[in-house]
């Protein structure tokens, strides 16, 4: 079973699970559960700047970082990486303790934190050799729109009574107002890992 990286380099996955035999990517309620995760996970990271870079220039000169090529961990635990910055990933995971953090999603935060702490590879520390024997040969990641489409096709979308599911019950059947809400500040842009 022949493994292949889509998007980024170093998520892989069993070409057999995602793609058909005419080369295509699989329908989503065809492709297994944890592949299927990463895949559209990738959707929304193969055009985010690599994180060392970020951390280095931050948002205000995004313009300066490196397109992010690698991604390493977990999803929404995952790290992006250029080229560049990959063997500073490799030395903290290898010689600085990052591989206690293998599988978790703290893996990022902890890496993260070292970078933030000025923390580098030493000069000279080797990357790794990425062999690509066919990068232009596997089809293009679909886009967002086309993953939730593919999410969205066979969904009939159960109404869920969040108040039925918190043991209360709005008898009057009235929709919900700010009032019912308390504290809840709907204007608000809650933080996302990414």
């Amino acid at each position: 079973m022949a493994k292949v990286s889509v998007g980024l380099r170093g998520w892989r996955f069993d070409e057999e699970e995602i793609f058909t035999d005419d080369e295509e990517l699989k329908p989503l309620d065809e492709i297994p559960e944890e592949p299927r995760e990463r895949l559209v996970r990738l959707v929304g990271l193969v055009e985010e700047p690599c994180d060392v870079c970020y951390l280095e220039h931050g948002e205000d000169e995004i313009h300066r970082c490196n397109q992010a090529e690698i991604v390493y961990g977990e999803p929404k635990g995952e790290v992006l990486l250029c080229p560049e910055h990959e063997r500073d990933l490799l030395y903290w995971f290898r010689e600085e303790g990052g591989s206690e953090h293998a599988g978790t999603l703290e893996f990022a935060d902890r890496f993260h934190e070292w970078v933030a702490a000025g923390n580098e590879a030493p000069e000279g520390y080797g990357s790794v050799e990425h062999v690509d024997e066919d990068p232009d040969g596997l089809p293009d990641l679909p886009d967002q729109q086309d993953i939730q489409e593919r999410v969205e096709q066979d969904f009939d979308g159960d109404r869920i009574d969040i108040l039925e599911l918190a043991g209360e019950s709005n008898d009057e059947g009235d929709e919900l107002d700010e009032d019912d809400l308390g504290d809840v500040d709907l204007s608000t842009d809650y933080p996302s890992n990414r």
